[in-house]
């Protein structure tokens, strides 16, 4: 039965202009075998009303490849354009949840196109369009022979996994790593590999039954059901089935009477009464895409608002006076016990985030009277690894030297840390006929994963003490108006979460970039015990910022500085590890740029 107009439980927007229309581009040229059907496809485009000019299209880039900061900046509100912010607190959890969106509608309604088109005009980094598509079931041996003669109905809410649905948008909303099933419509199967989803700020969920699943409802922040008159959807699903899956219209026309609208009255029309918002005509009606867009930057705008005011709070337990109130910071507090070395709470402005330069401040002087961690290892200070230290160091060092020792420092520093790896016992026999009774790594695989770009320079050595390691890579940069780390890219080895992994960076002085580059491993399903921080040094804050937030990774140096100046630089420190190493050129002011750009 069909269900009731949707204006009493929610807002229909306003139909597009009479010139506006929604149509995708024409089908590429097929083989000759498929002329007949293309024929039908080519001619059903004259149906269609002409794909609108309304709007020109937004090419997306990145602060990579642009000389302005990554934010763009308007009379209402911030927008970040480029990196990932910090999605997790202090304490290395997760403080903001994804922004999850359904768009639901009957099958060639145009959902897709509209997500696509709300994707573009939103204008925000880090937006995951999670396909209803992927997620049909395996058929079975009979359940495929009745989809090759177009007898299964896949517009059944029992055609689809929803259990996988929920698991995988909860997942996604965490910050989690997900893995989504590729599916071939061509076969009605899925494919042997499946494809990664990672980094969502905002989660745009698109499919014929987005709406028809109680838990798959509450994870839903807002719901737009598209309303696509039924001649058009007709049209469209002949269009791309013939086209783009292989079919004969005589058996897309089949199906659709039998099973597409069937569904369409019983299970999808009567959604539209739990969504928030109905869009007639599709993406042909760009007035209502700009009021969804509009309605959604102030939905995005509070929730940013509320997670920085959440980071305000007192700890009760024990208060002590003095640090930090010369940096103006209204509260810092300890509270020891729990097996954590400190706890920090702090009150911050609206214009900060947590990870923000008050935060480092703060961290700065409350480490001060703090023992270093236990999970910490130091390279033990012999004169030969005092030696290379004031190589390195030594500002009237050649980049060629500086290269060299730097290098004897890595290979050092990597062979330590592959003694924290776990061992177990094995017995071998020697060419003398004789057993030896020594020792096997108990891991299944090694991984490194560098933090450019002075973190690559440690692959080499890696390589060269782990036979056949695999390498990911993650780009970390701050944003200069904001003080935050912020992820621009990264590159992992598939099923990282079975290994062991070696997270490679030169420097590191706040630890902002170390706690974001675990924070990503540990979205991959990673263990936080098999993962080893390895740096060539470390100052007192970034080693105490990184063991409070994940007290289970492995801290493993060369040496420890004490103190970081007013611009969080190591010092004494090495300078910019980078820029010695690479032969670049040190930023106009003389800063040490890797540790302002990269904030590890």
């Amino acid at each position: 039965m069909a269900a009731p107009p949707a204006s009493a439980d929610a807002p229909r927007l306003p139909p597009p202009p009479a010139a506006a229309g929604d149509g995708p581009p024409r089908p590429a040229e097929r083989s000759e075998t498929a002329c007949e059907d293309r024929s039908h496809a080519e001619s059903l485009d004259r149906l269609l009303p002409p794909v609108g000019t309304g709007r020109s299209p937004r090419k997306r880039t990145t602060s990579q490849c642009k000389s302005e900061p990554p934010l763009l900046h308007t009379s209402k509100r911030t927008i970040y354009t480029a990196g990932r912010p910090p999605w997790y607190n202090e304490h290395g959890t997760q403080s903001k949840e994804a922004f999850a969106i359904g768009l639901g509608g009957g099958s060639a309604s145009g959902k897709t196109t509209v997500a696509r088109m709300i994707i573009e005009a939103l204008d925000v980094p880090w937006v995951v369009l999670l396909s209803m598509d992927s997620f049909y079931k395996v058929l079975t041996t009979q359940q495929q022979e009745q989809a090759a003669h177009n007898n299964f109905n896949f517009d059944h809410p029992d055609a689809f996994d929803f259990d996988l649905i929920v698991s995988t948008l909860k997942k996604l909303k965490q910050g989690k790593s997900v893995k989504v099933p590729v599916y071939d419509f061509t076969t009605h199967s899925r494919k042997k590999d499946w494809k990664t989803l990672y980094g969502a700020n905002v989660i745009i969920f698109e499919g014929i039954m987005a709406f028809a699943d109680k838990t798959l409802l509450e994870l839903l922040d807002m719901k737009i059901f598209v309303d696509t008159d039924s001649d058009i959807r007709l049209v469209r699903r002949l269009r791309r089935d013939i086209s783009e899956r292989g079919r004969d219209i005589e058996g897309v026309i089949k199906q659709y009477n039998k099973f597409v609208k069937p569904a369409f009255d019983q299970y999808i029309q009567p959604t539209m009464r739990v969504a928030d918002i109905v869009v007639p005509w599709g993406s042909g009606n760009t007035v209502a895409i700009d009021l969804i867009v509009q309605h959604m930057h102030s939905q995005l705008e509070e929730r940013e608002l509320s997670v920085r005011g959440s980071c305000a709070g007192i700890c009760e337990d024990r208060v002590r006076a003095g640090c930090g109130a010369a940096l103006g910071l209204p509260y810092i507090t300890w509270r020891e016990g729990s097996g954590r070395d400190l706890v920090l709470k702090f009150s911050c402005s609206p214009e900060r985030h947590v990870l923000g330069l008050r935060t480092r401040a703060a961290l700065a002087s409350a480490h001060q009277c703090h023992p270093l961690p236990r999970t910490l290892s130091v390279l033990k200070s012999t004169p030969q690894v005092r030696g290379m230290h004031t190589i390195i160091r030594d500002k009237e060092t050649s980049r060629d030297e500086f290269i060299f020792y730097s290098k004897r420092l890595m290979r050092l520093l990597i062979e330590h840390a592959l003694s924290f790896l776990p061992f177990q016992d094995c017995v071998v026999q020697t060419p003398q006929g004789q057993d030896y009774a020594g020792k096997c790594y108990a891991g299944k695989q090694i991984t490194g994963v560098s933090i450019l770009r002075a973190g690559e320079t440690m692959e080499p050595a890696l390589r060269a003490v782990c036979k056949d390691v695999r390498i990911g890579t993650i780009l970390i940069q701050t944003n200069q108006l904001t003080g935050e780390p912020e992820l621009h890219y990264l590159r992992l080895p598939k099923d990282i979460s079975d290994d062991h992994v070696i997270l490679m960076d030169c420097t590191v002085s706040t630890g902002a970039a170390a706690m974001m580059a675990v924070r990503v491993l540990l979205d991959h399903d990673v263990p936080e015990d098999k993962i080893f921080l390895l740096s060539l040094l470390m100052a007192e804050m970034g080693v105490h910022s990184v063991a409070y937030a994940f007290p289970r990774v492995r801290i493993i140096t060369t040496a420890v500085d004490k103190r970081v100046n007013d611009l969080f630089r190591i010092i004494p420190g090495i300078g910019n590890f980078g820029d010695r190493y690479f032969g670049t050129d040190a930023a106009p002011d003389g800063s040490d740029e890797e540790e302002v750009a990269s904030t590890s």
